[in-house]
Order: C-alpha cells, then structure tokens, then sequence
C-alpha cells in the first residue's frame, strides 16, 4: 500500500508519495518528525529549489536511492556530512549543492498531486523568502500551520 503525505505552504497543497520501497530508511526517520513544522527558504547552491534547513539533526541514515539531479517534486533528505542535515524541495531545474561543492540526497518523497503548482510556490520563497511549510500524514485533518 502507497503511504502518502500532505505539504501545505501557504495557499499551496501538494500530495507525496513516500519512497519506502526505494528509501525505506530515510522515510522511516522521517516519519518520526511527522507531523513536521518548519520554514522553507531558497536554495542557495541548488539551483530551481527549496530547501528546509535542519541543522545538526541525526538521522541515523546514511546513503540510499541519492541523487544530484531530482527532478521537480522529487524531494531530498541529505543526512548531513559534508554540510548540515537538510531537505531539499525541486521546483525547477535543480543541482544539488553546497558551498563545499555538489552534494547527493536520498530521493525520498515524490510530489504526486499539485505538481503544476511548483513553479507558483518557487517563485513565491525566491521573491517574498521563508515561508512556514507543514508534512502531516494525508489523512490527517491538523495542519500545523
């Protein structure tokens, strides 16, 4: 059975799909955080793409299903090392990096509803900055907003 999350930004909803046959540890550690408030700014290094900064967090993941190139709405969770812990939101054309050069996420989350909304929501962090964003499981009526 397909278990999907609710993203709510703003006035944007998108439905994702977690990667469990592909991430399956990424998107356990995930879930733990769930439901899982936080703000989303622009990408400095990556490209067309949101990222929600965790700091220090351990994971306890390491490398599974990672990627430099995900595609719009093919979320990152990059379990820290050579720049802190973080996700990574595509909306665009995206390469993910950091100040210490390119970097590799694990595909966790694919956006599988309101994916012609991305481009909206892009352009809305790039030109207005952070704004709070919101993961709870779909059938959740609380968002935490």
């Amino acid at each position: 059975m397909t278990k999907t999350l609710r993203i709510v930004v703003d006035t944007y909803t998108f439905i994702a799909r977690l990667e469990t046959e592909l991430a399956p540890q990424s998107c356990e550690a995930f879930q733990q955080l769930l439901p899982f408030h936080n703000k989303i700014i622009q990408a400095r290094w990556s490209g067309e793409a949101a990222w929600i900064p965790l700091g220090d967090l351990k994971t306890g993941v390491g490398f599974e299903n990672h990627t430099s190139h995900p595609s719009p709405g093919e979320l990152l969770l990059y379990p820290g090392g050579f720049s802190e812990t973080e996700i990574l939101f595509p909306y665009g054309h995206t390469l993910f990096a950091s100040k210490m050069g390119q970097l590799a996420g694990n595909h966790f989350l694919t956006i599988i509803s309101g994916h012609e909304q991305l481009k909206a929501l892009g352009h809305k962090i790039l030109w207005e900055g952070a704004q709070e964003i919101a993961f709870v499981e779909d059938n959740c009526d609380f968002i935490p907003l």
